[in-house]
């Protein structure tokens, strides 16, 4: 079968296109016949050994895949040959077979592409563990999303207004908080961090949540206590990867709810460009000079 397997890490010129062995399913395990993998920015980190995750060489980048049950190992029952089925892996999606848990396969609605399917679970798996799971968002509560333009905020803004809440998008400067600092705002979900975070905890409502989801802005703040107590503010850490191990279930759970959505026209996922597997290498690219505007996905 064909693999995308980067060799040396620099980046997309590490990556080549090569033909291996087929792998097959062990116990609880499901072969999936790939159809699309989709592609996030840790994947021009990975490619380049500068992602927390540091897998072995050569390795497949892309940690989604959307595809078909084509065989199963002992004593799997939760899935059939036939069925179509999305997985978060971590990384390894760019070939044209993977091996998964069948645990951790989440079955796709007739109406959902496998593009689209392919490339939910980080951001939207993210959006829903942090304001559902640790957020615990409640209609008409009021959320600012920093970095709204980004994957991951975008994500949010759609997932928080399905949840019936009061959106208020932060795209560019700390400074724009100042339009929900008079009333204050009950969520604020941050993936900037930065000086965005302390602009953001200030400006939060009594006893509001201020979410720590990353830091796009390559800087870790450092917050004085005192804010949280002032206001009696909680300050809650969203680390969506740790969860999906701890609690598969639960992921599970959120991304047949996301897909729902999707199938019935309530979410629709922007997808960037679609990439044959033998581009991958432009694929990267386009994460890597930050020219996406949604989901970069490979199709096999």
């Amino acid at each position: 079968m064909k693999a995308a397997l980067c060799k040396r890490l620099d980046g997309p010129a590490g990556v080549e296109i090569e033909d291996i062995a087929a792998p097959k399913p062990g116990e609880g395990e499901a072969l999936i016949k790939v159809k699309a993998a989709a592609l996030n920015f840790f994947d021009t980190l990975i490619t380049r050994g500068k992602y927390q995750a540091k897998p072995q060489l050569p390795f497949s980048p892309a940690a989604e895949v959307a595809g078909v049950v084509a065989a199963l190992g002992p004593g799997v029952e939760s899935v059939r040959v036939g069925d179509r089925v999305m997985a978060y892996l971590g990384w390894g999606g760019a070939r044209e077979e993977v091996v998964a848990p069948a645990s951790v396969l989440v079955p796709i609605p007739d109406r959902v592409s496998d593009a689209v399917a392919a490339g939910v679970s980080v951001t939207y798996g993210t959006a829903m563990h942090g304001l559902k799971d640790r957020g615990r968002l409640q209609p008409s509560e009021s959320v600012a999303v920093l970095g709204a333009a980004g994957g991951a905020g975008l994500a949010a803004v759609e997932i928080a207004k399905l949840m019936w809440a009061r959106v208020i998008a932060v795209a560019s400067s700390a400074e724009k908080l100042e339009v929900c600092q008079d009333h204050g705002v009950d969520v604020v979900y941050d993936c900037v961090g930065g000086d965005a975070s302390e602009a953001a905890l200030r400006a939060l409502a009594w006893q509001g949540r201020l979410l720590v989801v990353g830091f796009a802005s390559g800087e870790i703040p450092k917050i004085a206590l005192n804010l949280l107590l002032l206001k009696g503010a909680d300050a809650i850490g969203v680390f969506w990867g740790e969860s999906v191990k701890r609690d598969p279930g639960g992921h599970r759970g959120n991304m047949i709810e996301v897909l729902g959505w999707i199938a019935e026209g309530k979410l629709n996922p922007r997808v960037h460009g679609v990439y044959p597997l033998e581009e991958i290498r432009e694929a990267i690219g386009v994460l890597e000079r930050r020219q996406a505007v949604g989901k970069v996905v490979l199709t096999l």
